[in-house]
């Protein structure tokens, strides 16, 4: 057995384990740092297979980015735990068809691409127009998503930004502390509804202060008389 084979079963392993950690763990924090090592794994077995562009992808994109933002998310959030898990026994019939189908599909799309390869392919530059044998993986992608996927790439990339601005919108249309600007009012505003002018003298007499006592007097004696 190869070192590279002991390696693929060490990492593919580790995956499963990691896999099913995310989805049995009780703290959500713990849940989320066992996807992040699912990925990792995912990524290393990625370069066994000679795809370094995807496997580098997946970590910049998913661990870096995507994960630290969820991790941040369920650490700042008070979540309560005990509504989640009270809930949890009516959507197990759900989750496992649907997670029955998805493995079926994965399996008919495995065994379809590659139950009938007798030899594994490494010449993939065959089919890319200019490509010679030293082109790298990246390079092969960069040129096949800009010439032949190009109309595939920018709508994807449309529905990507159409995602963000629905996030957007939802997330803050109902808001109790977002502000927002009305341009209908702000066109129909008149300056008499906005602006008051007071007038007032420019300056105003103090009034005289009253006299203070005596604080000499003798204690004891009767105030002297006006005459």
């Amino acid at each position: 057995m190869e070192f590279t084979t002991v390696l693929f079963y060490i990492f593919a392993l580790l995956l499963t384990v990691s896999g099913l950690k995310v989805i049995t763990s009780r703290n959500p924090v713990a849940a989320a740092l066992f996807l992040v090592l699912a990925f990792f794994n995912a990524a290393a077995i990625w370069m066994l297979l000679e795809a370094e562009f995807l496997a580098i992808l997946l970590v910049l994109v998913y661990v870096g980015a995507v994960m630290v933002l969820f991790l941040f998310v369920v650490m700042m959030l008070d979540i309560n735990l005990d509504v989640l898990r009270r809930d949890f026994k009516r959507f197990v019939p759900t989750a496992t068809v649907v997670g029955a189908i998805i493995v079926v599909e994965t399996a008919l799309i495995l065994l379809h691409g590659y139950g009938n390869t007798l030899t594994p392919v490494r010449d993939v530059s065959a089919g890319v127009a200019g490509a010679t044998a030293d082109w790298s993986n990246t390079r092969l992608i960069g040129k096949l998503i800009y010439t032949d996927y190009i109309f595939a790439f920018e709508i994807a990339g449309l529905v990507l930004l159409v995602a963000i601005i629905a996030a957007i919108a939802l997330t803050t249309r109902h808001a109790k502390d977002s502000k927002r600007q009305k341009i209908s009012d702000q066109v129909k505003v008149r300056s008499q509804d906005r602006v008051r002018i007071v007038k007032m003298a420019s300056e105003k007499s103090e009034p005289e202060a009253a006299p203070a006592p005596a604080a000499d007097a003798a204690p004891g004696a009767a105030p002297a008389s006006k005459a």
